[in-house]
């Protein structure tokens, strides 16, 4: 595939993680799935910069055996997928090069293939498009991301991201992260990215 659906490079990732998260505002994820293949437009990310970050897993931690952010821990360009409240994945994108334990949370997107099958995997009796990834729990959710996914190369087979509709730097905005107020003064940190008019996000943007 080329144009919007050619897969990003290894490179890509191996960047600051702060110019990650922007830059994947507009890009495309894809999943394939027996029997077809799903797809979203990224349209909120926030950026998680390592062990100097409070909000961030690895935050003064090593790695360790069996540890569930060891795959932070290496190149960049592999999901990391975690759970929370027992129940709810979230999908993030391994960023730095290895040994830099950074990486960037997929917060919401816009559906763009598939929409009745992730309404399926949501439980709705009905594709209502605004509400299907519109949070990362929900994100996973409906594009069937699992943990069985943890470490998945996001150039691959499986999971990966596509050139997608790149935004320009005018249409993102920048906001403190949601959710990491135990993060002290990191929670104000403008860590958290969005597209201004996207009506596809988890938290509205009232700039």
């Amino acid at each position: 595939m080329t144009g919007p659906w050619e897969k990003l490079p290894p490179e890509f990732y191996l960047r600051d993680t702060v110019e990650v998260a922007q830059d994947l505002i507009g890009r495309y994820l894809v999943r394939e799935i027996l029997g077809g293949r799903l797809a979203c437009r990224i349209t909120e990310t926030e950026a998680y910069c390592g062990p100097a970050d409070p909000a961030c897993h690895s935050y003064r931690k090593a790695a360790r055996k069996g540890g569930r952010t060891n795959v932070m821990y290496e190149a960049g360009g592999l999901a990391y997928i975690y759970l929370i409240y027992g129940m709810y994945c979230c999908f993030n994108v391994v960023t730095r090069p290895k040994g830099e334990p950074e990486a960037v949370l997929i917060r919401s997107a816009r559906p763009i293939l598939g929409l009745p099958r992730m309404a399926e995997n949501r439980g709705m009796e009905a594709v209502r498009e605004k509400a299907l990834l519109t949070g990362p729990g929900k994100l996973c959710q409906g594009m069937e991301i699992s943990r069985e996914l943890y470490g998945e190369p996001l150039w691959g087979e499986k999971l990966w991201l596509c050139e997608g509709e790149p935004v320009p730097a005018e249409a993102i905005a920048a906001t403190p992260r949601i959710n990491v107020d135990y993060a002290g003064e990191a929670a104000g940190w403008p860590w958290r990215f969005v597209e201004r008019e996207s009506p596809f996000l988890s938290v509205k943007y009232r700039g």
